[in-house]
């Protein structure tokens, strides 16, 4: 405590000093709280969300009108739109003149202190590029009423385009008015898999300026592989092998999976079952590159099941025998029986598993696996990538008396806690998911074991019965692969899934959060919203609200939506529906044609101030700091 008053006098060493902090942190407080954007299953689809990001779902048109009425042309407004949200596009396209320049940066500077207005200066200063903040402050600030005023403005202007500093200072702008039109961005989780850009997702995260994350099942996943889950590690691969992304992940991330192509290439024939699901990609790959990740995807499937094999006989504590289903084969039939009855198997390839050890891998394998882990491991990007998982990610958030988690709270079929029972513990509710987070973290700090307890552990979070990631009784992918009857495929939801329609449910929810505010929501994503068979993202009358984004194309026939995203200002919640994104060309010539679908869910009857929020609290215990110093200044 010392120690922190001591760091707290060198920055406020005099009376004064203290004096004008509290003023401004009082100012501060009583300000409208920012906007908050909370988007969920982003699946890799970077060009899908990076729009979404800039065009501030939806808000930066409704500030354009807003701002200018009808001041501006509907041209006008679909240029200015164009150019915050896409402006290295805008700013290619052909030679502009000097008039040009003029009228698109005096409306940005308009646009940028209409939306500044409700922030602090010294909040805007932050906002705006470092190497033109003054001469932007300099202009937004000036009277325009004022003839000498004006003058001035034009000048700085003038001088501005004439050293050919027009295009950096205007995408300087654009960015500002982007940052303070989202103040916080909410990641509900699966920032990973499906799509090919989830690097990109993950350096545009990297850079963003406030953000949290809440872990999903498809990040935990490559969470696990980093700290040495060798199961999570082939999982991650052979998922990328089935959507057609191996070799984009491969670039992005230095991964050395040369070994592994030349095992399959020679070990493995073309195989219907395992064609990789290209979607719109379909027409970038050859014949030959689609059947090279054939072979691959089998390869990786066989070394995955193995694997999982061995980690469900090593940790009997997780009650999974009953997946191990290897060992449940008859090679020479190639049949299985599961629950009693034989099922035959369809399209196999079970060239490298010795039927009387059939978990036990190659000496080939063993080679591969250990050669792509140290790949993964060491990749320097993926390092940065998963440190930003860990340093602003977490199994749940509460923010601003919501809470806000991905997957689920497991439940009995009569709406109790759903309770693991691990190790002569049980966890159940908000301690099952500090359980979770507690383990993971420690997998983290050791990623050299790779079969430790916690690093087992994060592979059972993606797909444990109890993993309030997963939320099924089972995950079903080998009979998926293997067998023809759909009844071996069914994975039944955890009850949750039923119960968050309950009000009563989603109360008992929040309120082992310790949440009892009325104006408490529960924030989710991880299962998309069937829009077309009438599913509705609002649940349990009001109180949750379900997010999947929806953005991967694969889920876009059920949806009938790209999904959704939240909003919520200073006034309450809206609700954002997103049409499946097309191309940056098209936003660029038609911006207001590309406007999200909103809806206002509530509208409180008092503004929402800082000092109401989760940051206000944090201000108010500096506050108290402050004037406990103030105190000892008064004191001599």
């Amino acid at each position: 405590m010392e120690q922190y008053k001591r760091i707290l006098l060198e920055k406020f060493d005099t009376r004064q000093k203290v004096i004008t902090e509290l003023t401004n942190l009082e100012a501060i407080l009583n300000l409208p709280k920012g906007t908050e954007l909370y988007i969920s299953d982003i699946h890799g689809e970077f060009a899908a969300f990076d729009y979404i990001l800039r065009s501030c779902a939806g808000i930066l048109n409704e500030k354009i009108n807003d701002c200018f009425k009808d001041s501006l042309t509907q041209e006008e407004k679909n240029i200015l739109s164009a150019l915050v949200s896409y402006p290295e596009v805008v700013l290619e396209e052909g030679s502009k003149k000097k008039e040009w320049y003029n009228a698109r940066i005096s409306q940005l500077l308009t646009l940028l202190n209409f939306v500044a207005a409700k922030y602090s200066r010294s909040k805007l200063r932050k906002a705006l590029p470092q190497e033109y903040a003054y001469i932007i402050e300099e202009l937004i600030y000036s009277d325009l009423a004022l003839s000498d005023k004006k003058s001035y403005f034009d000048n700085i202007l003038a001088y501005v385009i004439e050293l050919r500093e027009a295009a950096p200072f205007m995408l300087g702008i654009a960015t500002s008015i982007r940052r303070l039109l989202i103040d916080h961005l909410h990641v509900v989780g699966d920032v990973f898999d499906r799509g090919a850009g989830s690097s990109q997702v993950m350096d545009e995260l990297l850079h963003f300026h406030s953000l949290d994350i809440q872990w999903g099942n498809h990040d935990i996943i490559w969470m696990g592989a980093f700290f040495g889950s060798k199961a999570c590690l082939l999982t991650v691969l052979r998922i990328a092998a089935r959507y057609g992304y191996l070799w984009d992940i491969e670039k992005a991330y230095g991964l050395n999976i040369r070994s592994l192509t030349l095992f399959a290439d020679k070990t493995y024939k073309e195989n219907d079952q395992f064609k990789p699901i290209l979607g719109k990609r379909a027409n970038a790959y050859t014949a030959e590159e689609r059947l090279q990740l054939e072979k691959v995807h089998q390869a990786l499937a066989i070394i995955q099941f193995k694997l999982e094999a061995q980690l469900m006989k090593r940790r009997p504590e997780f009650q999974m025998d009953h997946q191990i289903l290897l060992d449940k084969i008859d090679y020479e039939k190639e049949s299985i029986i599961i629950d009693g009855k034989i099922y035959s198997l369809k399209n196999t390839c079970f060239q490298t598993i010795d039927s009387s050890n059939p978990s036990e891998l190659t000496s080939e394998e063993k080679q591969i696996v250990d050669s792509m882990l140290a790949s993964f491991q060491g990749s320097p990007k993926l390092t940065k990538h998963i440190e930003l998982l860990m340093q602003k990610g977490s199994m749940y958030k509460l923010y601003n008396q919501h809470l806000l988690f991905h997957g689920c709270i497991p439940l009995k079929p009569s709406g109790e806690f759903q309770p693991l029972v691990l190790h002569q513990g049980q966890y159940a509710g908000r301690e099952l998911l500090d359980f979770f987070e507690y383990h993971i973290r420690l997998s983290s700090k050791n990623k050299e074991i790779g079969d430790d307890f916690s690093t087992d552990f994060i592979w059972y979070c993606w797909r444990g019965s109890l993993s309030p990631l997963f939320g099924k009784n089972k995950m079903t992918t080998f009979e998926r692969y293997f067998i023809e009857e759909a009844e071996t495929h069914k994975e039944v939801e955890n009850e949750y899934f039923s119960y968050r329609n309950s009000k009563k449910i989603c109360q008992l929810i929040l309120e082992e959060f310790n949440l009892f505010h009325q104006e408490s929501r529960i924030v989710n994503g991880h299962t998309p919203v069937k829009t077309g068979k009438g599913e509705s993202p609002i649940r349990g009358e009001g109180l949750l609200f379900v997010i999947d984004g929806g953005l991967c194309e694969a889920y876009q026939k059920k949806t009938g939506t790209a999904g959704y995203s939240l909003l919520n200002n200073s006034y309450g919640f809206q609700l954002v529906t997103h049409q499946p994104f097309q191309d940056i060309q098209k936003v660029v010539d038609s911006p207001f044609e590309q406007t999200s679908l909103k809806r206002v869910i509530e509208h409180v009857k008092e503004r929402t101030l800082i000092k109401s929020t989760t940051i206000g609290h944090t201000l108010i215990e500096q506050q108290q700091e402050l004037i406990q110093l103030l105190h000892e200044f008064y004191d001599g």
